[in-house]
């Protein structure tokens, strides 16, 4: 078990037990990874019972959505995204945020 004194860094961009010093620049693709880690711990957590899973599922959501926002907000999707692909992948996976910047990406 670990050591229940040990902190997380749940600024974003944050993956882990803080690190003073340690800041990474948002990324777009970083969140879509942490939002759909989340999911699927949510899931796991539905099917098991299992409360830890689920509270870890919510908590990689919810730095996954706060990740994509402050990589969003650094994006021109004029020059930058995937267009029609990154619109249907956000629909796949339920991200309205990721459609909407296939949408803008793709004009």
């Amino acid at each position: 078990m670990s050591d229940s004194s040990s902190t997380f860094d749940t600024s974003v961009g944050g993956h882990g037990p803080s690190d003073a010093g340690n800041q990474t620049t948002p990324s777009l693709v970083g969140g879509h990874v942490q939002f759909v880690k989340g999911k699927a711990e949510q899931a796991i957590g539905g099917v098991t019972g299992s409360a830890a899973w689920q509270f870890s599922g919510d908590k990689d959501t919810l730095e996954g959505i706060n990740t994509m926002k402050a990589a969003g907000e650094n994006r021109d999707g004029q020059t930058q995204g995937f267009g029609k692909v990154e619109e249907l992948a956000g629909k796949a996976v339920g991200c309205e945020g990721m459609e909407k910047e296939g949408v803008e990406s793709k004009k």
